[in-house]
C-alpha cells in the first residue's frame, strides 16, 4: 500500500479545515497548541503511518499549503 508524507506551510494556513473534513482517513486536525503569525492554528496530521498519499487534502486547500510526497 502507498505511504504519504505531509508538508504543511505552517504561516500561510487560515484553518479553514477543508482538508481536515475531506481527508479520508481523518487524520488530520487543528494544532491547538501551535499559532502562527496569522493568528491561526494550522493544520497537523495526527497519525503520519495511515497516510496513504491520495492528496485530496491538498487538492482542497484554498491556499495550497499542502505537499504531499508518495513512497
Amino acid at each position: 500500500m502507498a505511504r504519504g508524507r505531509l508538508k504543511f506551510d505552517d504561516e500561510r494556513c487560515k484553518a479553514c479545515e477543508l482538508c481536515v473534513f475531506y481527508c479520508p482517513q481523518g487524520i488530520l486536525e487543528l494544532d491547538k497548541h501551535q499559532m502562527n503569525s496569522l493568528g491561526f492554528h494550522p493544520v497537523t496530521i495526527t497519525q503520519e503511518e495511515k497516510c496513504n498519499g491520495c492528496a485530496i487534502c491538498a487538492m482542497m486547500c484554498p491556499d495550497m499549503i499542502i505537499q504531499v510526497e508518495r513512497e
